[in-house]
């Protein structure tokens, strides 16, 4: 019998221990998690207003609830206070990380770290109930917000920032983010891309939603549109549908609104300016077309008024205490999935998903990785087998001083967040700190 832990109960972790079991019927997975709830970023990365997609949670479960799956959350991997990668590697057979990539790319202007500026993951976990999150001011006193970056968690939270109470009641945001985006004295909110609406990388479904706000305008510049050489007739699918849609926005007469979203192009971010103490505004260099698929910048600046600034430029892997790391690429250096330690592969020791492969990719592409990664892992197990692991490495955990939070101590924390959402008179309702989460886990 193989014993193998993956670490990390996202999509990438869970299709790795589903193509794990599927494959030998002999193998017993331990999908570990540092949280004490599953699902990585389709529970701690999807907006609440994303039912369909956030309804995989289902297929994941289905996974976590197979026969030779145990799901052990609250397990910390490497780092203070967690356990050593080298000791986790003693207690199994294998060991498959799938960590994902769990920072921001940072613009690198000055200013960046002036108060009001942050990262669009900060603001996502925020709004998520991630426990690590703080209910950090994100909205105090800000009328104006700028979002760098044209992808679809820029607009995700441009659409998270406008969105009314009554849209966002009926879903599982925390209550506390609930109150604050509804008193929100927010008005316009401008979501910039330094290249054109032909490169940005949000998809036209996500795009469209942003026109169907309630009590929301959508701005679209013309002059920046022209600026775009592409032929929308020589476009990939994708990308000219969502020309035709900005196009479409741009020639609507303007429309009495309460807020407004202004998408707009071409325009490198150089300098967050300061004001009264925090962010006022974002200094923005015109660029245009190089002719290469890049762009150049003119020397002409905008600054466009901001309280509030989000950056949402891509995610970055950040290094695993013990596992090696390309800074690089922001990735653990591996072969068909297998870990290399100075360019040789390292008995045992697997990845899969963004750690892997990069943030790149829907939730669907964490599939075929992970199939590469196992079956590069089962080629392996008959030299792996040979390792004496205990038979059940939950004692050695506790004697590490972790208690795992099973699957049963999930399932009560569903209930809690069940029974709050009664309370509340609305449906469920996440929990958003550590002691909540552990206090209901542990309830028989």
């Amino acid at each position: 019998m193989l014993r193998v832990a993956v670490v990390g109960s996202g999509p990438s972790g869970c299709y790795t221990a589903q193509t794990l079991v599927q494959r030998d019927p002999a193998v017993h997975v331990d999908v570990l998690d540092r949280l004490p709830c599953p699902y990585g970023l389709v529970r701690y990365g999807v907006a609440p207003d994303h039912e369909k997609i956030k309804s995989l949670q289902g297929s994941l479960r289905t996974v976590l609830e197979h026969e030779r799956v145990r799901f052990l959350g609250g397990v910390r991997v490497g780092g203070s206070g967690g356990l050593p990668v080298e000791r986790l590697r003693e207690l199994y057979h294998a060991v498959v990380y799938c960590v994902g990539a769990a920072t921001d790319r940072r613009l690198g202007v000055p200013g960046e770290d002036l108060p009001g500026s942050w990262s669009a993951t900060e603001f996502v976990s925020w709004y998520s109930a991630h426990p690590d999150a703080a209910d950090a001011g994100f909205l105090r006193g800000v009328r104006s917000a700028v979002v760098v970056g044209v992808g679809n968690v820029a607009v995700d939270v441009t659409r998270m920032l406008v969105r009314g109470a009554a849209e966002l009641r009926p879903t599982d945001i925390p209550q506390a983010a609930l109150d604050v985006l509804a008193a929100s004295g927010l008005t316009d909110v401008h979501m910039v891309g330094r290249r054109g609406p032909a490169q940005a990388r949000f998809t036209t479904k996500e795009l469209r939603e942003l026109g169907g706000l309630p009590g929301t305008e959508v701005v679209v510049d013309k002059e920046e549109l022209a600026l775009d050489p592409a032929d929308p007739g020589t476009l990939p699918a994708g990308p000219r549908r969502n020309v035709e849609v900005l196009r479409g926005w741009a020639t609507q007469p303007s429309a009495a609104a309460v807020r407004r979203i202004r998408l707009r192009f071409f325009l490198r971010p150089v300098e967050l300016l300061e004001g009264a103490g925090r962010v006022s505004a974002v200094r923005f260099e015109r660029t245009v077309p190089d002719g290469r698929g890049g762009v150049t910048g003119t020397g002409r600046y905008e600054d466009i008024p901001a309280q509030l600034v989000l950056r949402s430029v891509g995610y970055r892997g950040v290094p695993l205490e013990g596992l090696p790391f390309d800074p690089a690429s922001g990735t653990v250096p591996h072969l068909e999935g297998r870990v290399l330690r100075d360019g040789t592969p390292s008995p045992g020791e697997y990845v899969a998903g963004w750690i892997k492969r990069g943030p790149t990719g829907v939730i669907g592409t964490n599939r075929p990785c992970a199939k590469e990664t196992v079956i590069s892992l089962l080629a392996d197990a008959p030299a792996l087998g040979h390792t004496d692991v205990p038979a059940d490495p939950v004692a050695a955990l506790r004697a590490a001083g972790t208690e795992p939070v099973p699957w049963n101590g999930w399932l009560a924390i569903e209930r809690a967040e069940a029974e709050l959402g009664a309370r509340l008179g609305r449906s469920v309702v996440k929990l958003s700190d550590w002691d909540a989460l552990l206090g209901a886990a542990r309830v028989p």
